[in-house]
């Protein structure tokens, strides 16, 4: 007859981790973890999500908090939660969150993560309607304006394709100066923007500029573009800080790459300025480099190059390129 396994009582394993095998051990916690995958969020918002009591949820928080499966992080005057990232050999903690990742969220779990991330999505439309003539504000010069990065930016992706090739996507193409750069090298391009006012501008600017290879489309990303991995590039330049779900944002374009294809980011760095918030429709403030490469690896995406702006007026901007290695 066979001998039973051993049983290992919870006591006998490291104390610290069995607090965070204990964290893990129960079903509203890992949907918490599934959850804080598409972003951050506020206490509200994760029991408006979850539809549960916050008493209860600040316990499971803590808890979670406590074994280091979450982090908190201060934007103006109110605390999001959202998931640590794991160390480079910490193994248990990056297979759990790949199996979280795996499994879909329940439906009534998700439908309410949509109303609340649409409720942060119509403030970005909110501030860009303001915007009647497409061309952004002094206070958005002072955060990073287009010649700035532009440059650079074109430069990496350049050395990371400098075939071109048959489709480049550009998400929130602002006045379209980065499309009419990036005209000559592919076959076609297409802008997605949610504000027409921005478009209008983006066409006027490509008219200026004799292109006629660029279609521009109107809608929410991603749900505006059709989701097939047809681009040989994707550039995200200076929006993922407007996107209620930036997770999730960037891995919706990585699915639009093909395998090979290069993505190009062009982001603020995490700073402290609470007033862009209001100033610029700026939903997150910035990102850190860690949470960015975090995203794109969950994302099939592997990093080429980076670069990091001098800073202006307290704000630094990171330049990266990546290249999609497979099927995520």
């Amino acid at each position: 007859m066979a001998a039973e396994p051993a049983q290992i009582p919870v006591a006998a394993l490291d104390a610290p981790l069995a607090t965070r095998l204990k964290a893990v051990a129960d079903e509203l916690r890992l949907t918490v973890l599934q959850v804080l995958g598409q972003s951050s969020f506020g206490v509200l918002e994760l029991c408006e999500i979850l539809d549960v009591r916050q008493s209860g949820l600040s316990h499971h928080l803590k808890v979670l908090a406590r074994a280091g499966w979450v982090e908190t992080r201060r934007e103006g005057n109110a605390i999001f939660y959202r998931r640590a990232l794991p160390g480079l050999d910490d193994a248990l903690h990056t297979a759990l969150l790949e199996q979280v990742d795996a499994a879909p969220l329940p439906a009534a779990v998700a439908r309410r993560l949509e109303a609340v991330q649409d409720r942060r999505a119509q403030r970005s439309r909110d501030y860009f309607a303001r915007l009647r003539d497409g061309t952004p504000g002094t206070a958005r010069e002072l955060i990073a304006d287009y010649p700035q990065y532009a440059e650079v930016s074109e430069q990496l992706l350049r050395r990371a394709q400098p075939d071109g090739g048959e489709l480049a996507v550009e998400i929130g193409p602002g006045d379209g100066r980065f499309l009419a750069a990036m005209a000559p090298h592919y076959r076609q391009l297409v802008g997605y923007d949610s504000a027409p006012a921005m478009l209008e501008a983006a066409r006027k600017q490509l008219a200026a500029h004799g292109v006629e290879n660029v279609a521009l489309e109107c809608g929410e990303w991603p749900g505006v573009a059709p989701d097939e991995a047809a681009a040989d590039a994707l550039v995200l330049n200076m929006v993922l800080h407007h996107m209620p779900a930036p997770a999730d944002s960037l891995r919706a374009a990585a699915r639009r790459l093909k395998v090979g294809g290069v993505m190009l980011v062009t982001e603020l760095c995490e700073h402290d300025q609470h007033w862009a918030h209001e100033s610029c429709g700026d939903l997150w403030l910035g990102f850190d480099e860690q949470e960015l490469l975090a995203w794109a690896a969950r994302a099939g995406l592997e990093p080429l190059e980076c670069q990091y702006l001098a800073q202006r007026n307290g704000f630094q901007v990171q330049v990266r390129t990546f290249v999609r290695t497979g099927e995520r």
